[in-house]
């Protein structure tokens, strides 16, 4: 599984990827998590508003930060 957390390293960015580790931690899981930074490549998926998680290339939520509860769910 490939996760791709989508922003220019903002605080709620950050803060998504470390929801995002914590998720995965407590399901026992170990995807890849990538930050995506460069904009051209954020702008490949549609996102206007970011943070943006990415799981396995289809957008599942922008422009907010889930809580750990919301992650879990889009990582099963």
């Amino acid at each position: 599984m490939k996760v791709e957390i989508l922003g220019m390293g903002c605080a709620r960015c950050n803060a998504l990827y470390k929801v995002t580790q914590q998720a995965a931690k407590e399901l026992g899981i170990s995807p890849e998590v990538v930050k995506v930074e460069d904009i051209k490549e954020i702008m490949k998926y549609g996102v206007l508003t970011s943070p943006a998680l990415v799981v396995d290339g289809a957008v599942k939520v922008a422009g907010k930060v889930p809580s750990k509860e919301e992650v879990k769910a889009m990582l099963q």
